[in-house]
């Protein structure tokens, strides 16, 4: 969704409120597809301030994301701030303003960047889950399985021969 911001310019106080819902079922991360399971809301107001444009709002979202344990999807709500500077000038190359066409926010691209940078690293259903059997790939968070659990290196397995009693 664009929003267009060129009937600011030119005013000396210029400022426009932003009410935005976008309905999407998922974007990319970068590692893997996101589900949204409620629609993404943005409330905010944008204000130019000489030549840069100053997006302040409030993002809020419920996303699906897997458990890098147990790989079962769970939900993950996000109510987050965001800050962000817009500029249509070419002179204005610092880092932290994001540079526009034609007058025009993408306003999903600033939430979903805004978003992805609030999702967690390690991604877990509980700070609990047991995650699956490495062997078998049960679930142990519903029940144990009867694999053996001794995990020997095959490289020092030779090593175990010399402390047992012959």
């Amino acid at each position: 969704m664009n929003i267009d911001v060129s009937e600011l310019k030119g005013k000396k106080n210029s400022k426009r409120n932003i009410n935005v819902v976008i309905e999407k079922e998922s974007f990319y991360d970068g590692t893997e597809t996101v589900m949204v399971s409620k629609p993404i809301e943005f409330n905010g107001v944008i204000r130019l301030v000489g030549d840069i444009f100053h997006l302040n709002g409030t993002i809020t979202a419920e996303l699906l994301l897997t458990c890098s344990r147990c790989l079962k999807k769970f939900p993950y709500s996000i109510e987050m701030d965001i800050k962000e500077k817009l500029s249509t000038s070419a002179s204005n190359e610092e880092s932290e303003i994001i540079s526009i066409k034609n007058d025009k926010i993408d306003i999903d691209e600033i939430l979903e960047n805004n978003l992805i940078i609030q999702l967690p690293v390690k991604r877990l259903c509980s700070d609990n889950c047991k995650g699956l059997c490495q062997q078998c790939g049960t679930d142990l968070n519903e029940g144990q399985c009867s694999c053996d659990t001794v995990d020997v290196d095959p490289r020092l397995a030779q090593l175990k021969n010399l402390f047992s009693k012959a």
